[in-house]
């Protein structure tokens, strides 16, 4: 019985201990990502995509290039990562997953995921509002482009709701896209004057008749 028992709480105690170390490593790469994009979004603030080098990436996030490699085999990986995070929460949107402190299901009302997205700008999660309008905006503006085409595919086309332009789909798909990009360009070089309801309101105007 003694044996037993032991046995089971030395399982138990070691269960536990797996756990807490697990969610250890997990903080610790969070941490160590997040170092990494901050380190990432402030040199592309300052320098042109292809002047960066992963080892000033490696300095300005304080990390070793062994901890680097482990989260990225190249500065194109990094990239691309760096982008799902900034952009990628766009199609969660659209399928009704939370994402931050805004709660929406798009599948009430497609108008929403648009004051959602500048409300995220808004909120310049790393520095996203100096990336769009850095020397390297045009990488940026075609990942969210590109998003944006995926969000309107969920949001309006597979609904049926592009249908009463009698244009092509994905003519329609792309144009929106790109009037949506160009809006934001617009309200970031306006310092951002309106709030983003307003910029809403504008560019739902512009759509007027396609959708």
């Amino acid at each position: 019985m003694y044996n037993k028992i032991s046995y089971k709480t030395f399982h138990n105690e070691q269960t536990v201990l797996n756990i807490l170390l697990e969610d250890f490593m997990d903080r610790r790469q969070k941490r160590t990502r997040e170092a990494i994009f901050k380190a990432f979004t402030q040199l592309l603030s300052k320098y042109n995509y292809n002047q960066i080098s992963v080892q000033q990436i490696i300095d300005t996030a304080n990390i070793g290039r062994t901890t680097f490699y482990s989260h990225y085999e190249t500065k194109e990986s990094l990239l691309e990562d760096l982008c799902t995070e900034l952009f990628g929460h766009i199609i969660d949107t659209a399928k009704g997953i939370p994402h931050g402190n805004y709660q929406f299901n798009c599948g009430i009302s497609s108008d929403s995921v648009f004051l959602h997205l500048l409300w995220h700008l808004q909120e310049n999660d790393y520095n996203i509002l100096e990336l769009l309008s850095s020397q390297n905006n045009e990488i940026f503006i075609q990942h969210f482009k590109d998003n944006l085409q995926k969000l309107i595919q969920l949001q309006y086309a597979e609904k049926g709701l592009l249908k009463k332009a009698k244009l092509p789909e994905d003519f329609l798909v792309h144009h929106i896209a790109s009037s949506f990009v160009n809006t934001v360009s617009w309200w970031i070089s306006n310092k951002m004057k309106e709030s983003p309801e307003k910029i809403t309101e504008y560019f739902l105007t512009t759509i007027e008749g396609l959708v």
